[in-house]
């Protein structure tokens, strides 16, 4: 029998074979496509660099898990949305004002606690990046800034996650282009990727999904005082800050892979090095490119740090006041998107560092481990 049996198996063999050799080639001999930082192999990394692009505008980012997320998926309920009771807009059914207990007995304990750029802190909460929302709560433990990529959002007036720009400022009104702090007036972008409105004494950032018709896919609501208290328009470096930042990029990075029905990344510690030390780089010798000024790629660096791949990509942004900012703007950027929306990717590190007139720099690196 074990003979027949042996038979029977080189007979499937050969007949396959070149069918599964056919599939190992395209997942391993892919080119970089236009746009796209990601190389399929570590091999000609040279040529290969010479055709990577850049980010070159400027786009107006917690402790470490005490262990890794569960990368199962499994079957969440979404909450039953109801209309907002004393503001415009919720988020999971919670306002700005509402009590932290009250919200984590919807929601439960937070997966993570990080800081922000207003000084105060993200609680985030979702289970296995389902139902994702970020809450920063006052002194009170009152609800002060809540966000998320979600379809979490109702409001009183038909606004929710999908929907289209144009709808929105039918609803809303002119948005303000302007952001005061102090004495200081600052200008907003022409071409940003969100409006900002002044409204329930709130400021509500809508943000859009250019790649999917200019409709809504994210809101961030910070309270009028919450967003005075931060004096300056850039938040002052700290290991915390950084720390908060990257965490916070990983985060929002699984939510919208979870959102497009894609496998969550796990968090690499090692890469993340090797991006946090080209965001330093960058910051230190004012410089934003792929390329270092040692003429070393992406791909250079992770096999010096001695990390292997099959697979690997990298995304670059500075400017951003936040992680959240950032990412919104490389999900409208078609290249980087494609990265953080890639199939084949497992592992990601964020690094962020802080120029001398502190302005991040964001360093996404993604890759698959060689095994």
């Amino acid at each position: 029998m074990r003979f027949i049996f042996l038979i029977i198996i080189g007979f499937l063999l050969y007949q396959f074979w070149p069918t599964v050799e056919e599939n190992l080639g395209s997942s391993l001999g892919d080119s970089i496509k236009k746009g796209f930082h990601t190389v399929k192999d570590h091999t000609n990394l040279k040529e290969l660099n010479e055709n990577l692009t850049e980010l070159e505008s400027v786009l107006i980012p917690s402790p470490k898990p005490d262990g890794q997320q569960n990368l199962e998926d499994v079957e969440v309920d979404k909450p039953v949305l109801e209309e907002p009771t004393h503001q415009t807009f919720s988020i999971s059914n919670i306002e700005i004002g509402d009590n932290k207990n009250e919200v984590e007995q919807k929601v439960g304990s937070p997966t993570r606690i990080t800081l922000n750029e207003y000084g105060t802190k993200w609680f985030t909460y979702h289970q296995n990046y389902r139902n994702f929302l970020m809450i920063s709560y006052n002194q009170e433990d009152q609800v002060a800034g809540i966000y998320t990529n979600q379809d979490l959002i109702t409001s009183s007036n038909g606004i929710a996650h999908g929907t289209s720009k144009e709808l929105v400022l039918q609803n809303l009104g002119e948005p303000i282009d302007k952001l005061q702090k102090g004495n200081v007036f600052y200008q907003l972008q022409d071409d940003r990727d969100y409006d900002l409105f002044l409204m329930d004494d709130s400021y509500v950032y809508i943000f859009y999904d250019k790649h999917q018709n200019n409709t809504v896919t994210a809101m961030q609501i910070i309270s009028e005082q919450m967003e005075q208290k931060r004096v300056d328009f850039y938040t002052k470096e700290s290991e915390g800050l950084k720390e908060g930042f990257e965490y916070q990029m990983f985060d929002l990075t699984n939510a919208t892979r979870r959102e497009h029905g894609l496998p969550i990344l796990e968090w690499d510690e090692r890469v993340k090095k090797t991006a946090r030390n080209h965001s330093l780089d960058m910051a230190e010798n004012n410089y934003f490119s792929h390329t270092n000024l040692a003429g070393q790629s992406p791909f250079d660096r992770m096999l010096e740090d001695d990390i292997l791949f099959t697979v690997a990509g990298e995304n670059l942004a500075y400017g951003q006041t936040s992680s959240i900012f950032a990412h919104e703007g490389l999900m409208n950027s078609l290249g980087h998107r494609e990265n953080i929306l890639k199939p084949e990717f497992r592992q990601l590190g964020v690094g962020v560092a802080f120029n001398a007139t502190a302005q991040p720099y964001y360093t996404q690196k993604y890759y698959t481990k060689k095994m």
